[in-house]
């Protein structure tokens, strides 16, 4: 069978196409063979391609950059979903979209499950709930909601650092170079490892649950700034930790303080996921070896 990848260059996307490898055919398309705001591409490239499942990894990702360009934010996260669930639909294909913590309001103190109702508070946020509600329109649908990924996709580093340029990745860069890490100590998060949002992926559509929204995060939540002092004790670095807060840093969108997720539904599918903590170990060691590749 057939598995498509829209948003294949993409630091999620890479590894969703390698991961379904092993066992599917796999036709990863990068933007420039599929714009997925351009719907009669994507209908005619769909239809060609004939798959059993598609998977949306495209994404406009840019929390700041939504809020001066709303336009190109709500075609790539809102419109572009409904083209590809029509077109999953006209086919009879599972169509599995992913979107985010960011859906959330943060005004709470305990874990967000999929019955939350939505509050989002940004261009972005609001494109993205967008873009689940237009998921909704293929039958056999996933709405995987994700945050705060790191690792994965395979990327080549660049002078020993990812290209990728996630959050954690530029943490893990500075402290792999001895510079200081600025770290959110009022931002609470439930970070998720690439390759274990994308082994679930797998596992969901082998599995087939019942169609609908799924926390897709690691288990357990922490601060920024906990995330940092976690990585850096791990890494033995010297590097300076200086906790900051939302409000001393200058951001046009607004960030929601606390949204960690629970993924208990997603376990309870049987697909439970490992904590944050295991995941960041199994990430520092990839980085830790391609660190010491580039120094031999």
């Amino acid at each position: 069978m057939t598995v498509l990848v829209a948003g294949a260059a993409g630091q999620l996307g890479r590894e969703m196409a390698r991961v379904f490898a092993d066992e599917w055919q796999v036709v990863a398309l990068p933007r420039d063979e599929l714009d997925i705001t351009d719907q009669e591409a994507v209908l005619r490239v769909i239809k060609k391609a004939a798959p059993a499942v598609i998977v949306n990894c495209a994404a406009y990702n840019d929390v700041d950059g939504a809020e001066v360009e709303p336009v190109t934010a709500m075609q790539v996260n809102g419109l572009a979903v409904r083209s590809l669930a029509e077109a999953a639909k006209q086919i009879g294909a599972m169509f599995v979209h992913y979107s985010t913590d960011f859906v959330f309001d943060g005004e709470t103190d305990r874990l967000h499950c999929e019955s939350t109702d939505p509050r989002p508070q940004s261009v972005y946020a609001t494109s993205k709930l967008v873009g689940e509600w237009f998921a909704r329109l293929a039958p056999n649908h996933y709405v995987l909601r994700v945050e705060s990924l790191f690792g994965g996709g395979e990327e080549p580093a660049v002078g020993g650092r990812l290209q990728s340029g996630s959050t954690l990745d530029r943490m893990v860069d500075a402290l792999l170079e001895g510079r200081p890490v600025y770290g959110f100590s009022d931002r609470t998060v439930s970070p998720s490892y690439v390759p274990d949002v994308s082994t679930a992926t797998l596992e969901l559509v082998r599995l087939q649950p019942e169609a609908g929204i799924y926390h897709c995060v690691n288990t357990g939540s922490a601060t920024w700034f906990e995330i940092a002092r976690a990585a850096a004790g791990r890494l033995e670095s010297d590097s300076d930790l200086l906790p900051v807060t939302i409000d001393e840093v200058e951001l046009r969108a607004v960030r929601p303080k606390f949204c960690a997720l629970s993924n208990q539904k997603l376990a309870a599918a049987g697909i439970p996921m490992p904590t944050w903590e295991d995941a960041l170990g199994r990430y520092l060691a990839e980085r830790q070896a391609m660190a010491l590749g580039k120094m031999e």
